[in-house]
């Protein structure tokens, strides 16, 4: 896994599949309503979200969580579903959100009950709350602990 110094370039090419709208926005960044996702091979399995609210951009680290997040299995409420237009689970992308301290990946943690759903087919998606959220935390460990050498036995 790469530890990631930097953002990256705004002068990386990527296809407009990757784009996509996020009407109200995340939770603390409501006015950012388009987003992008930049995958940079180096990075993987973590890409990076692009958030812009026209003249600003913001960044973060996300994951998509299938065979990466072992049981995880977000249900989403039938309101959600119907507001996203999904016909069909096919049509849903699940995003995680990852923070990360001081740049130590083994450290970072996964936020498993705020997902942001995006509707592959439609290009739209929101953050929400999974129906299934007393399961999960907002601050999962990406790494098991149990993974992760000890700096004092080591």
């Amino acid at each position: 896994m790469k530890v990631l110094l930097e953002t990256p370039s705004a002068e990386i090419d990527q296809p407009v599949a990757n784009r996509f709208t996020l009407p109200q926005g995340i939770i603390g960044f409501r006015d950012y309503t388009q987003a992008e996702l930049l995958y940079v091979p180096d990075h993987l399995p973590f890409l990076w979200m692009k958030l812009s609210n026209g003249t600003d951009t913001v960044h973060f680290v996300v994951i998509e969580p299938a065979g990466l997040i072992a049981g995880y299995s977000p249900e989403v409420f039938d309101d959600d579903a119907a507001q996203l237009d999904l016909r069909d689970s096919s049509e849903a992308m699940v995003l995680n959100i990852v923070t990360m301290e001081q740049q130590r990946p083994l450290e970072a943690k996964v936020n498993l009950i705020g997902p942001i759903l995006v509707n592959r087919r439609t290009r739209t998606g929101r953050q929400l709350v999974i129906s299934n959220y007393s399961r999960y935390s907002a601050h999962h460990p990406l790494v098991e602990t149990t993974d992760v050498p000890n700096e004092a036995t080591a």
